[in-house]
């Protein structure tokens, strides 16, 4: 069995460690597995067993991301999947290009395939500004073709999969596996990051549909009542530019911008935070994302503060996990005020506890391996 993925651990970012869990849970099950994926960044060259990495394209910041970048992952791919002497499965990791790669390998070697849809790519595409109508169009048909065609789609959550089903129609080949977090890594146990003053952390990709621009604005009316607090965001993505731009032009202190960390130093960080921040921009159809930071934030038994409607929102308010706000900066400041001030905070028991049974990556990726598996007795 073979397992396609851009990213794959150590690179800090969640849809690797999602594949990494998996993969465990496939051997764990009795599955011999492969995995294809990038090298990494400064990481030392060194032999992994059942990994098998090649060189690609990253941008500015590091990351496997855009029309390029995607190309010079899946057009080597198409060959390694093509020469692989045993291969009796094969499983998709986003973007959808990789998946129509994999698709035709699946096809011509003649063995079930699985894409796992942590995300609606063409959903995604449709709410940047500037991309062309056709590449829109192709998306979509990529995307969709994709799902139509596989074994089995493994989605992430309940909005996921409606969104899916909306798209292609209700199929048993839909499975909703969850999402979650390592709750070995994102613990309660452990060192904080040692910061000085109370702060709040935003630790995940910046873009459009992210809209993490709210907290700037919400934390400069804040600041003025407590000039102490700090702002970090550990970040990457196409809007972390423009952010940075905007808190320069404005002069605003106390926000802080810092290069992507491990996950252990994440963890460290959202220990010693008053609050981690989620947030989703309303109106562009993702509405149904539960981001992965929400998650990493409640393991260590720190409150989010998420802002925007949609799933993370009723997640968060429904399970008492922190405070959850429209995407308006006013409501926003007043959460931020109130985790500062240590009023109405859940407990670090509480919050550790949720995300145990309810968002561990193990126990989310053990279920994917189960649909994956049976896909092979079709």
């Amino acid at each position: 069995m073979a397992v396609a993925t851009r990213v794959y651990a150590p690179e800090p970012v969640a849809a690797a460690f999602r594949q990494q869990a998996l993969v465990t849970a496939l051997e764990e099950a009795g599955a011999e597995v492969t995995v294809l994926t990038t090298t990494v960044p400064g990481a030392a060259r060194r032999r992994e067993v059942g990994i098998s990495r090649f060189p690609v394209k990253r941008d500015s910041q590091g990351q496997v991301r855009g029309y390029v970048s995607y190309l010079s992952f899946d057009v080597p791919l198409a060959l390694r999947l093509l020469l692989r002497r045993d291969l009796d499965a094969l499983v998709l990791e986003p973007p959808p290009t990789t998946g129509l790669v994999g698709m035709v390998a699946a096809a011509l070697r003649r063995v079930p395939y699985t894409f796992y849809a942590a995300d609606i790519w063409s959903d995604a595409t449709d709410s940047v500004e500037g991309v062309p109508a056709p590449v829109r169009a192709a998306v979509r048909i990529a995307e969709t073709t994709v799902w139509r065609r596989a074994a089995r789609v493994l989605t992430i959550s309940p909005g996921v999969q409606h969104r899916v089903e909306e798209l292609i129609g209700a199929r048993d080949s839909l499975v909703m596996v969850g999402n979650g977090i390592d709750t070995d890594t994102f613990s309660v146990e452990g060192p904080d990051a040692g910061e000085h003053g109370p702060y709040f952390v935003y630790a995940g990709t910046v873009s459009e549909w992210q809209g993490a621009d709210i907290f700037v604005d919400a934390f400069a009316a804040v600041r003025a009542e407590h000039p102490g607090a700090r702002l970090l965001f550990f970040s990457e993505g196409s809007g972390r530019d423009q952010l940075e731009r905007t808190v320069a032009e404005k002069g605003l202190e106390g926000i802080e911008f810092r290069d992507k960390i491990p996950p252990a130093q994440v963890a460290a960080f959202l220990r010693g935070a008053v609050a981690g921040l989620s947030s989703i921009t309303p109106g562009q159809g993702y509405e149904f994302a539960l981001p992965t930071k929400i998650y990493a934030a409640t393991a260590t038994g720190t409150p989010v503060i998420h802002a925007g409607e949609g799933s993370a929102h009723d997640r968060i308010r429904d399970n008492g996990l922190g405070w959850a706000c429209d995407y308006d900066a006013d409501q926003v400041a007043e959460a931020m005020t109130r985790a500062l001030e240590g009023t109405d905070v859940p407990s670090a028991a509480h919050l550790r506890a949720w995300t145990q049974e309810n968002a561990s990556l193990a126990g989310c990726a053990a279920q994917a391996a189960r649909a994956v598996l049976s896909s092979l007795d079709d």
